[in-house]
């Protein structure tokens, strides 16, 4: 992405993990508000008296795990493989029948201890601590260091990936100074905001900065909604508290963009908001427990938003709904805009994920929808997001297109088939798939533009069924009667099932030679 400089994401957490200037290191990735803090104040004299109020609350965290034995301590390693693995023995014989002459395989090295540091903060007396997961993750021992030095065993009473957050538990002989948390949505760009971790291992220290940005989208996963900030926040900093003026955590320590690995006044921190639901989950069950609508959704394009007549580009576009869920149980369906889910408007595609995942299971809330050119009020039923839904893999590449005499769509670079026997077994089209067949993408045309492939399959054009190519000309002569800039097509590809807007250029323009 910078390719002169290298610029990334940095997990302000674990020393472990401190490999390279552009190492990827999210420290958390989650959905939610923002910091917490009122009112515009003037520029404190001194932070001391705060800093000395909320440092006992944070703490230093240690995890460490055993690493597999180096089973050669001359020559090239035998890559690590899982327990039992066949491919184990096939590399030590490799690298055996490749040994120098006279090198011989030295004896096994003992397991490796592995340790990571990072941050953490207390937010009940009687030793509950908040992180982030990826400063504990994979760890077989965790222990917490308080301000005076004291050092506890802790134990993981949860942990979240997809937020990062982990919640511990240590036990003490005495209550633990605790700090609250705040309401993140409060705070505004400007606002005073202290860090307090522990940065490269250096034990409790506190830095200063403003609130930079909210609602920032790092590209970490499909809550993301952070806090960003200038106050430094380096590696080990990972799960430390951002707090507001009122001595209120409004924010998790996590990332940071840097060139060095160090900061360079660009931090990135889970809002509270979103925290506070996560922790208590955690916390109470083990897990976290999110709500969950069944839907595959995509962003609203400019060119979507007029293929479709609305004004502007907003809300969330369905590519598909899932068979049972609570999506289908509401008759939203494929093609569907989502602009508002339980009385919050869907700005841009990735407020929903958030939106729903906070919203209570089981509780019916109102859905609009935009179809057919007009406003929609529909009611769902919120689910329970499945522990085990994953993102559909890509397949691997197609074959060459098929031979035939397909019918050219004028100006869009495209040439179709319908789905014959032959068509859906060279391009693994299952036998229930409906819709027309891409054979031919012209090069610098719309359609490759679009990323439309040979195989790929036109299920809707302008959200209408198509059987036939005759069907999708038909459909494309019509939106351009009707002065649309651009037409949406509902695409079955490798990667599932995606809208696409694909421009209308007048028949005499634009076309491929």
């Amino acid at each position: 992405m910078f390719a002169s400089h290298p610029l990334a994401v940095i997990r302000a957490a674990s020393l472990r993990r401190m490999l390279a200037a552009a190492a990827l290191a999210t420290a958390l990735t989650l959905p939610v508000a923002l910091p917490a803090s009122a009112q515009a104040r003037a520029v404190p004299d001194s932070f001391a008296d705060l800093a000395e109020r909320l440092l006992p609350g944070v703490v230093n965290i240690s995890s460490s795990q055993t690493l597999a034995a180096r089973n050669d301590r001359q020559g090239p390693e035998v890559p690590m493989f899982p327990p039992g693995s066949p491919f184990e023995q096939f590399f030590r014989d490799f690298l055996d029948r490749n040994r120098p002459p006279g090198q011989q395989r030295g004896p096994q090295a003992p397991p490796r201890r592995m340790q990571s540091l990072g941050s953490g903060f207390i937010i009940d007396p009687s030793g509950i601590v908040v992180t982030n997961n990826h400063v504990i993750e994979g760890a077989d021992e965790v222990t917490v260091t308080l301000q005076d030095n004291t050092t506890l065993k802790a134990t993981i009473l949860g942990r979240d990936e997809r937020t990062d957050i982990a919640v511990l538990k240590v036990t003490s002989d005495k209550p633990l100074a605790a700090v609250p948390f705040g309401d993140s949505d409060k705070i505004r760009v400007g606002d005073w905001v202290l860090a307090i971790g522990n940065p490269f291992g250096l034990g409790g220290t506190v830095t200063a900065g403003i609130v930079s940005a909210r609602g920032r989208d790092i590209q970490q996963g499909p809550y993301d909604n952070f806090i960003q900030t200038d106050a430094a926040i380096n590696q080990g900093n990972s799960g430390g508290p951002l707090f507001n003026l009122n001595g209120e955590v409004i924010g998790i320590n996590t990332a940071i963009y840097s060139r060095s690995g160090g900061s360079i006044g660009i931090g990135f921190s889970i809002p509270s908001t979103l925290a506070k639901t996560v922790v208590a989950q955690l916390r109470d069950y083990g897990r976290a427990k999110r709500g969950w609508l069944g839907v595959k959704i995509q962003q609203v394009t400019p060119e979507i938003a007029d293929s479709m007549g609305m004004k502007e580009a907003t809300g969330a576009l369905v590519a598909s709904v899932e068979d049972g869920g609570p999506a289908a149980s509401a008759k939203i369906r494929g093609g569907d805009i989502i602009t508002k889910f339980n009385g919050q408007d869907i700005k841009e595609m990735r407020n929903l994920p958030r939106i729903v995942a906070e919203t209570e299971i089981g509780k019916t809330v109102p859905v609009t929808i935009w179809r057919d050119g007009h406003e929609l009020n529909l009611n769902t039923t919120v689910g329970e997001l499945p522990d085990d839904q994953k993102l559909a893999a890509a397949s691997p590449d197609r074959p060459a297109p098929l031979a035939g005499r397909p019918v050219e769509v004028a100006g869009l670079g495209l040439k179709l088939t319908p789905i014959t026997p032959e068509a859906r077994e060279r391009f693994s089209i299952g036998p229930d798939q409906k819709g027309v067949l891409v054979t031919e993408v012209a090069p610098n045309s719309p359609a490759a533009d679009r990323g439309l492939k040979a195989g790929d399959v036109i299920v809707e054009v302008q959200q209408q069924e198509v059987a036939s190519p005759g069907d999708v000309v038909d459909r494309v002569d019509r939106a351009r009667k009707s002065n649309r800039r651009s037409v949406l097509m509902l695409i079955q590809g490798t990667d599932g099932p995606r809208w696409v807007p694909l421009s209308i250029a007048p028949d005499n323009k634009r076309q491929p030679g």
